[in-house]
């Protein structure tokens, strides 16, 4: 709750060009993007008087010097420039100022609309990646009874992912809602997403495209064969233990042969484990005999065993993953591929809970690759309803930015409540929209 008994209000008339201010009623009760902002035009403080209100809270602190009410400076020049001489608002006589209210009208039923095709956008893409999910368990299921069978529908699901890539021009990576199936299947679905936007990214043909989605979609049916409990390995895992859940890999490639998968998916299976610097396993191969699928699954299936672990109590966050990557990886992984992992994932990976540089927190959705620092982020506003939470596009906001990142329980309440942060990390991806901001 807001202390107001501290709190700085203006006059309409006493509005000032330099002043930062804080509007009331949420972001469809006005035109502006923001909720907080400088004001930086005539133009919009015309706006704010066609709004309905009486005074604006601001704040001096945040203000340019010498702007705000006792420093009027040309006083009838502002007036007269900012809502004319026949302007109610400012005390005289004359009819409303229409134009604004017209602008004001229009931009709220533009942002409801773009409001309702940016949740439509997020089902989509929930629905394909719970599609997704359910053919790759149902292929898994073949594995070992119709490998021929499951090869088929495991080239059907990756070539479909790939048409649609290398046929929606530009895309980006987005975040999702918890996604309902087994850890596996959301797993492969999840590795097999990003290993193929990572390929895209660097320019892979179509087949190795392909070679790749079937790869990364498989990496993991070793452990098919192996008893549930060193399916995972953990610290307290003995040597033999360790071995044992190790031998996955040889199995994979087993059972790869017997599907009679092609030698570029076979190699992602056999060298997904393996190090740029010869410290993986099974043969300890350095990064100059990985296929450069296999080194791209390589970082991915670490980077997704990071944020959605065997045990959830050990998951970190998007960011904190990356990080880590980044600040251990660097000789575990190919310089060019971390480096092209990192500028695709933004240095806030979708799911990120984030401070953005106006104080208001903030959930990372979606990035895309072409401007990392600026991804679309679900915005938390005291004001509105947790139906109706922004979505911002920080690509059209030069005002706004990501401060810092921060874990999800140090968010408060509210906050916590209308970004509801993920416990599993689920990504798709979505065509970049011609418009991400809504104006």
């Amino acid at each position: 709750m807001k202390d107001t008994a501290s709190a700085h209000y203006a006059g309409l008339s006493e509005l000032r060009v330099g002043m930062f201010i804080h509007l009331e009623g949420g972001w469809l009760a006005h035109p502006f993007p923001l909720s907080s902002f400088k004001l930086g035009s005539s133009e919009q403080i015309a706006t704010i008087r066609s709004l309905g209100v009486s005074r604006v809270r601001w704040s001096p602190d945040k203000s340019d010097p010498g702007a705000g009410p006792g420093s009027f400076g040309d006083l009838t020049h502002q007036r007269d420039a900012a809502c004319g001489p026949t302007d109610p608002a400012c005390g005289a006589p004359g009819q409303a100022v229409a134009a604004p209210k017209a602008a004001h009208d229009a931009a709220s039923r533009r942002k409801r609309e773009s409001l309702a095709a940016q949740r439509e956008a997020v089902r989509h893409c929930e629905r394909q990646f719970a599609e997704a999910t359910q053919a790759c368990r149902a292929l898994t299921e073949l594995v070992q009874a119709k490998p021929a069978l499951a090869r088929e529908q495991a080239e059907a699901l990756a070539g479909a992912f790939v048409e649609r890539m290398l046929g929606d021009g530009e895309t980006c990576i987005r975040l999702l809602g918890a996604g309902a199936g087994d850890k596996a299947s959301l797993h492969a679905v999840n590795v097999t997403v990003i290993s193929l936007l990572m390929g895209k990214a660097f320019g892979l043909s179509e087949g190795d495209m392909l070679d790749l989605g079937v790869g990364a979609m498989l990496h993991d049916i070793g452990k098919l064969a192996l008893p549930e409990r060193v399916r995972h390995c953990e610290e307290h895992h003995s040597p033999a233990q360790v071995q044992y859940y190790q031998e996955h890999v040889a199995q994979g490639v087993l059972q790869a042969r017997k599907m009679g998968l092609a030698p570029g998916a076979m190699l992602v299976i056999a060298q997904h484990h393996e190090h740029a610097d010869g410290s993986g396993f099974p043969l300890q191969v350095t990064s100059d005999r990985m296929s450069i699928g296999s080194r791209i699954v390589s970082l991915v299936d670490r980077y997704d065993n990071l944020c959605n672990p065997h045990l959830p109590s050990r998951a970190l966050t998007p960011h904190d993953a990356l990080s880590q990557l980044f600040a251990q990886g660097k000789t575990k992984f190919d310089t060019t591929i971390l480096g092209g992992f990192i500028r695709m994932m933004g240095v806030y990976p979708p799911g990120s809970a984030v401070q953005l540089t106006d104080d208001r927190y903030a959930l990372v959705v979606s990035v895309n690759s072409s401007r990392p620092l600026k991804p679309r982020v679900l915005v938390h506003d005291p004001q509105l309803p947790h139906n109706e939470a922004l979505l911002l596009d920080l690509e059209g906001e030069p005002r706004v930015g990501i401060r810092r990142s921060i874990k999800p329980q140090a968010l408060p309440r509210e906050a916590l409540e209308t970004l509801a942060p993920r416990p599993r990390t689920s990504y798709f991806f979505e065509p970049v929209p011609a418009t991400d901001t809504v104006r």
